[in-house]
């Protein structure tokens, strides 16, 4: 089983739509979690209304660390699943209805 057919990238695309008109995620960044990429630009790209799906490769709390926090406290959200850190940044929830 392919790591993506877990994914509802459906749901992404209608959300992505649905706040083409105003405010909320304009975008979903794809990447690796590896600790190459400096915090502060996944926390920039959260402020700027994206949502991440991070490939963790390493320990999660450790590459995650200096970033979840700020997430948090700015009411953005974080999952784990699959393997993947999903980033959602305010306003977008994580609908885990479905798992």
């Amino acid at each position: 089983m392919s790591e993506f057919e877990g994914l509802d990238l459906q749901a992404v695309e209608d959300q992505m739509a649905a706040d083409e008109d105003g405010g909320g995620c304009n975008r979903v960044v794809l990447g690796v979690l590896d600790g190459d990429t400096d915090d502060d630009e996944w926390v920039d790209l959260i402020e700027d209304g994206a949502a991440l799906v991070l490939n963790v490769d390493g320990d999660l709390n450790e590459l995650a660390a200096g970033f979840a926090r700020p997430v948090k406290e700015a009411d953005g959200e974080l999952m784990h699943f699959r393997g993947f850190l999903v980033v959602t940044p305010p306003g977008v929830s994580i609908d885990t209805d479905r798992l």
